[in-house]
């Protein structure tokens, strides 16, 4: 079975809800009539792909996708207001589940959850899981300038050990987008070190240590997570800062984490297998965005030079294992 498990979906109840203009989150169109996700410092093209569930297994059985797990993407929900930030959702999180028992053996989905607020992200999260049959939960690079590490996640990292799902690590736009504002390179390079700056403060501020149980799948291989592991052990042995909270090195905590094998870019998911084992690698595809590419994350995972068996691992089986599918 092959599984792309980094790809995104808005679900229509969701755009319907953004269209009355009563969220911080909008839909605008430009000159060509398409619809566009906007948020500062980036933005989505939404295309029929993004909230069709018919039109999205046409492109993955034209690619050969068996299934993939929906999350939502930027902006998420947690910009809005607490009130808001819960209503929304639940709108997608109930979307989410009705998609999934229609089509139950073509997808998977995560939670997105109000982030804004760490009580209301615990009860949402336990009733994706419970009620709506969710996998695990979607979190974001940074809430509204809070990381990862602060206490107030430290329930819901209970709440998802104790629920056994795991949680996704997607980047969302920087804090302060600076000189990344232009080119978008936001989306090239700015998700990138989001991604290694949020999981570094959960590694060093010792939160996967509070709880060595809990889950993580990393976007985009991590950011650059596996190529800076060496230069964090460094820091680790010759920092103090590093080891206030921290007792064994950085790699220790990250080699248990799941990575997604998007960008398609052989050498630097070579790389990763060398780092964390294919047993740890979940193929992705980044899809439907301009920057997606659906059939390109099966045939560069077909493409490596690696056993068959550690391909059908990457293409599928990990992703089973972790969704429990």
């Amino acid at each position: 079975m092959i599984i792309d498990f980094h790809n995104h979906f808005f679900p229509k109840p969701y755009l319907l809800e953004l269209a009355k203009g009563e969220a911080k989150a909008s839909v605008e169109y430009d000159a060509n009539g398409r619809t566009i996700m906007v948020t500062d410092g980036d933005y989505n093209i939404i295309v029929p792909e993004h909230f069709d569930p018919v039109a999205r297994i046409a492109a993955m059985d034209e690619a050969g996708v068996d299934m993939q797990c929906l999350t939502i993407t930027v902006p998420g929900v947690h910009s809005e207001t607490p009130r808001m930030g819960v209503k929304l959702a639940q709108i997608v999180n109930d979307s989410f589940a009705d998609i999934c028992q229609t089509h139950s053996d073509r997808f998977a989905a995560m939670a997105v959850l109000p982030l804004q607020d760490g009580e209301a992200s615990v009860k949402e999260l336990e009733r994706a899981v419970t009620q709506g049959s969710l996998r695990g939960g979607l979190l974001f690079t940074h809430i509204n300038g809070t990381p990862l590490d602060d206490e107030m996640y430290w329930p819901l990292y209970e709440k998802a050990v104790e629920l056994d799902v795991p949680l996704f690590v997607h980047p969302i736009v920087p804090n302060h987008i600076g000189l990344m504002r232009d080119y978008r390179i936001v989306a090239i390079e700015g998700f990138l070190f989001e991604t290694s700056v949020a999981v570094s403060r959960l590694i060093f501020g010792g939160v996967l240590e509070r709880y060595p149980d809990l889950t993580l799948a990393l976007a985009h291989m991590g950011g650059t997570l596996p190529f800076l592991a060496e230069r964090m052990d460094h820091g680790y042995e010759v920092y103090p800062e590093c080891r206030t909270k921290l007792s064994t090195p950085p790699s220790h905590a990250l080699k248990k984490m799941f990575m997604d094998t998007f960008p398609h870019a052989q050498k630097a998911i070579e790389y990763t297998i060398n780092f964390a084992g294919s047993d740890k690698l979940l193929m992705g595809t980044d899809y439907p965005h301009q920057i997606g590419d659906l059939p390109g994350g099966v045939s560069t995972i077909n493409d490596l030079d690696i056993t068959d068996a550690a391909k059908q691992q990457i293409l599928g089986g990990n992703a089973k294992r972790l969704l429990k599918i």
